[in-house]
């Protein structure tokens, strides 16, 4: 009952918070406002609480398709936080906040789908850890990119009113997108490495489609990385490559969950 509350509290929190900053940047006040800033650390301490609380049972941990997203947007907005003592990625608020309140519900509300395990060896804990922080950079990444098409949208159409006036230039944008890429592919990497080493089998009948997918993506970020860094690939091409990728990475993980957890019901 507890932890419904607190659930049900922290999603409020982010949604005044998202209040907040959009009214901020209807007033063109580009820096984050205090109020916003404490109300996502509210928020996020709730969301910890929530999310540790659905992932750890007693000595047991379960990782079900309703918890880990509540993980993800947890880890999200950290990164998020940490990166704004250097960026200006309180754009991303706006989008980040509605959909941390709708995981902290889900998980709270959501019914458990997954088998809870006792002990993890720390090969896998390496493989979930990294995979966890790949996915969520590469969130902020994807949600960077939809900022990033807007814009290079609206300055090709001669456009200067509107969502442009309260964005970075569109270069400092770009430069932020392809900063966020090269921390994810990195730790995608890693988890990619770390559970062919340490899982049992990733090519098994039931991961073959999650570690397929999963290795597409990983190419695809990396091809734009190389375009990017050789041939200058920037704008639209970053925007479609990273989108695409990040579809793949989301529907390897969560699509593989979904049809294991919710359809076949295996554990």
């Amino acid at each position: 009952m507890l932890v419904t509350s607190l659930a049900v509290t922290t999603a409020l929190l982010y949604m005044i918070a998202t209040g907040i900053q959009l009214v901020h940047i209807v007033q063109h006040r580009p820096q984050l406002d205090r109020k916003v800033f404490a109300l996502g650390l509210i928020a996020l301490t709730g969301q910890a609480i929530v999310a540790w609380n659905g992932v750890v049972i007693g000595d047991f941990v379960a990782l079900g398709f309703y918890r880990v997203p509540a993980i993800i947007f947890l880890v999200v907005n950290i990164a998020c936080f940490v990166g704004l003592l250097r960026r200006p990625l309180q754009n991303l608020i706006v989008v980040l906040f509605p959909l941390s309140a709708l995981s902290v519900l889900v998980s709270a509300f959501g019914p458990e789908t997954a088998a809870a395990e006792k002990q993890i060896p720390p090969g896998v804990v390496i493989h979930i850890v990294s995979s966890i922080l790949a996915y969520s950079v590469l969130t902020l990444a994807a949600c960077q990119a939809i900022l990033v098409a807007i814009q290079d949208h609206q300055l090709k159409a001669r456009h200067t009113r509107g969502i442009i006036e309260f964005l970075p230039p569109l270069q400092l944008m770009e430069t932020m997108l392809f900063e966020l890429l090269w921390v994810g592919v990195v730790l995608l990497t890693v988890s990619i490495g770390s559970g062919m080493i340490f899982l049992d089998d990733i090519f098994a009948q039931h991961l073959v489609h999650k570690t397929v997918l999963t290795i597409i993506a990983w190419g695809l970020f990396s091809t734009l990385l190389w375009g990017h860094s050789q041939k200058g690939w920037r704008s639209q091409t970053a925007v479609r490559l990273t989108l695409g990728g990040f579809a793949l990475l989301m529907l390897a993980y969560f699509g593989s969950k979904l049809v294991l957890e919710l359809v076949l019901q295996t554990p």
